[in-house]
């Protein structure tokens, strides 16, 4: 089952339940995906992939946490609480992100594999983090580990 579905499939499900606090944000996801879907239609592959989808589901995830700091900021709590929530409805449909350590020790072992040594090879070691863990890491902590690392 492909992960659009699964939403689709949550969505029906917490419509017949009435469930207000998760279907206005699966609605917003559904609504992401529709958007990406018109927009692959100008190009040559027209089908949006699961991976496609998690990318979308990530970047949504991104913009609510940069709105959270803002609410924070700003101590607009009933917001605040807002975006946290759909944080935690987007990110159920995300692959676990691996720990700090377990992050840590991922990036230790590509900056060996790939013989970095200094900060110039970062782009090098992230790249190779993309493709083999681009789904289960969190590149905002793998760039702050690489740069205590190659120091």
């Amino acid at each position: 089952m492909s992960l659009q579905s699964k939403i689709e499939e949550k969505l029906n499900q917490s419509l017949k339940n009435k469930d207000k606090k998760l279907y206005p944000t699966l609605r917003l996801i559904l609504s992401a995906i529709k958007d990406a879907i018109i927009a692959n239609r100008t190009k040559e592959n027209k089908d949006i992939t699961d991976q496609d989808i998690t990318v979308l589901l990530k970047k949504m995830v991104k913009q609510r946490n940069e709105s959270c700091e803002v609410y924070r900021q700003a101590g607009r709590t009933e917001l605040l609480e807002t975006e946290i929530k759909e944080i935690e409805v987007i990110s159920s449909f995300l692959p676990k992100q691996l720990s700090e350590d377990e992050t840590k020790k991922l990036c230790e072992a590509v900056i060996k594999k790939i013989g970095a040594v200094s900060i110039k090879d970062m782009g090098k070691v992230m790249s190779e983090l993309k493709k083999t863990h681009g789904d289960v890491l969190d590149f905002s902590k793998v760039g702050s580990i690489i740069k205590i690392v190659l120091k």
